[in-house]
C-alpha cells in the first residue's frame, strides 16, 4: 500500500484548487510532485480516491507536455459531450481495443471497461489532447476510473497506436453486467447527460465545486436511472 502526504494547497488564478502530493513510490524520484485537482475545499480523505488521482498524475509525468491520445468508448463518443468538456471537438479516428469488455453499470448510465481475454471494445481515439484538456478529462472521469496506457488498432488501416484509456477502478465490482450500447444511450440518456456535463463544467471553476460523481447523482436516480430534474 502506498502512502500519500497532501501539502501545499493553494488557490490559483483560474479558481481551481491544486494539491501537491508527495508519493513514497519506488517509480517516482523523491523530488517529483504529482499535482492533482481537488474538486472542493472539503478534504477528501478516502485513500482510494487519493491513490487513483495520484496514479493519473504520475502517468502524466511520462508525457508531461503532450499531445496525448485518448481512447474513448462511452459518453465521450458523443461530440456534444466532448465539446462541452474541451470547448472543441479534436480530430479522432475509429479504433479497437483488444482483450477488453465494455460493461453496463447498475445505477449508472455510462459504461466501464475491464480487461477480458478474447473480447474487444470498439471506440475512437481522440488525437492531440493537450495537458490542460487531459486534466479536464481526468477530473471528469473522477475516482471511479484509472487512466491507463493501452495499445489500440486504428480501424482504417490497422495501425497500432498507444493511447490513454479510462479503465474501471473496481475490478470485482458486482454492479457490472452485460454490454453497454452507445446507440441506446444516445436515445435514452444523452440529453440529460449533456445537462449534467454542463453543470459539472459550471461547477469546475468554483472553490466549493462538486465532483463529477456528485454532480451526476443530482441529475440521475441510481435506482431507476431516470433523470432527477429540479
Amino acid at each position: 500500500m502506498a502512502f500519500f502526504f497532501p501539502s501545499d494547497i493553494r488557490l490559483r488564478s483560474e479558481g481551481r484548487i491544486y494539491c501537491s502530493l508527495y508519493c513514497r513510490r519506488r517509480n517516482l524520484e523523491p523530488l517529483q510532485k504529482p499535482r492533482v485537482v481537488v474538486h472542493s475545499l472539503r478534504y477528501r480523505a478516502e485513500l482510494v480516491s487519493v491513490e487513483n488521482q495520484c496514479r493519473m498524475a504520475s502517468s502524466a509525468l511520462s508525457h508531461p507536455h503532450g499531445p496525448h491520445n485518448v481512447f474513448v468508448y462511452g459518453s465521450l463518443l458523443a461530440d456534444e459531450v466532448v465539446r462541452v468538456l474541451l470547448k472543441r471537438v479534436p480530430e479522432s479516428s475509429p479504433a479497437i481495443l483488444q482483450d477488453y469488455h465494455r460493461f453496463s453499470i447498475r445505477g449508472r448510465v455510462y459504461p466501464a471497461i475491464l480487461h477480458v481475454e478474447n473480447k474487444k471494445v470498439t471506440g475512437r481515439v481522440l488525437l492531440g489532447i493537450t495537458d490542460p484538456e487531459l486534466n479536464v478529462l481526468d477530473t471528469f472521469e473522477d475516482v471511479e476510473y484509472e487512466r491507463s496506457t493501452v495499445d489500440v488498432s486504428l480501424i482504417e488501416n490497422s495501425k497500432p497506436l498507444q493511447a490513454n484509456a479510462y479503465v474501471w477502478g473496481n475490478k470485482n465490482d458486482p454492479n457490472l453486467y452485460g454490454e453497454w450500447d452507445f446507440e441506446e444511450w444516445k436515445k435514452m440518456h444523452m440529453n440529460d447527460f449533456l445537462k449534467m456535463t454542463d453543470g459539472f463544467m459550471e461547477e469546475l471553476g468554483q472553490s466549493d465545486s462538486k465532483t463529477r460523481v456528485e454532480t451526476y447523482e443530482t441529475f440521475f436516480q441510481p435506482a431507476d436511472e431516470k433523470p432527477n430534474m429540479p
